[in-house]
């Protein structure tokens, strides 16, 4: 449980960066945005893979590139459902989707499967010196 709220904080997060970069994403009230940020997940959950398998042979010609447009399609389904949340047009969903797909990849990073925050920290190798006679 703690790692679908977790989840649901990088997704709000994410969404916020997104209203306050991409210029045509507004939200009214904190209230219209977390409840965005709800409904997108929810979209995110359940329509999205479907949408991904149906339009898998689009996904592969176009090299992965079409999974952002499906990702803005959903964008606007939430500006239709939840009031108080905007999209204005194609270009600034496309952005918004971007945004929110990157920002949440990089903060699901640091995020385990159990909702614990880790970072990876690697130490190099030390050298071995070899004699060469």
């Amino acid at each position: 449980m703690r790692g679908f709220v977790l989840r649901f904080v990088v997704t709000g997060v994410a969404v916020l960066v997104a209203v306050q970069v991409v210029p045509g994403l507004t939200v009214d009230s904190f209230a219209a945005g977390a409840v965005g940020v709800l409904v997108l997940a929810i979209l995110n959950a359940v329509f999205r893979p479907l949408l991904y398998l149906l339009s898998a042979p689009f996904i592969i010609v176009t090299l992965g590139l079409f999974m952002i447009v499906i990702n803005a399609f959903l964008l606007q389904i939430v500006s239709v459902l939840v009031t108080g949340f905007h999209v204005h047009g194609f270009w600034p969903a496309v952005g918004g989707a971007l945004l929110i797909s990157l920002v949440s990849w990089v903060m699901n990073l640091m995020v385990s499967e159990r909702g614990h925050v880790q970072m990876v920290v690697s130490h190099p190798r030390p050298r071995k010196i070899r004699n060469i006679n």
